[in-house]
């Protein structure tokens, strides 16, 4: 008869691992030759490499704080695309075309064709 171990008596518990310190551990993976300018950084002001990138983590931070993105630099970007869209298209066309019909070709491109205009996302719906 074979014996099999019974798996039952063991502990419930893996043996607890113990804590270093008290922030999460964060791997970050850097070219050789920009790992060897933060270990000269580091060197230099006296930390190990892992304070010297938390260091010059918020050092950067605090020099160029994240803007959250509004609604008005979005509709700002657009309103310029549109306006270097516009420019490009007039230097496309025939300067011989009368005014009207350049307006009407310019708009119709950057506007796209009416039968499509339900399909865009930047016009408002309009409610039936």
């Amino acid at each position: 008869m074979i014996e099999v171990s019974d798996f039952s008596n063991r502990q419930s518990n893996p043996p607890m691992r113990r804590r270093t310190g008290l922030d999460p551990i964060s791997a970050v993976k850097m070219p050789e030759r920009l790992t060897a300018i933060v270990d000269a950084w580091a060197e230099a002001h006296h930390l190990s490499r892992s304070a010297a990138i938390c260091k010059l983590v918020e050092l950067g931070l605090k020099i160029a704080p994240a803007a959250p993105a509004s609604a008005h630099s979005v509709a700002s970007d657009a309103t310029r695309i549109e306006e270097i869209a516009v420019h490009e298209i007039k230097a496309l066309l025939d300067p011989a075309l009368p005014v009207d019909e350049r307006e009407r070709r310019i708009r119709r491109l950057t506007e796209g064709p009416p039968e499509f205009s339900h399909e865009r996302i930047d016009l408002p719906k309009h409610r039936a």
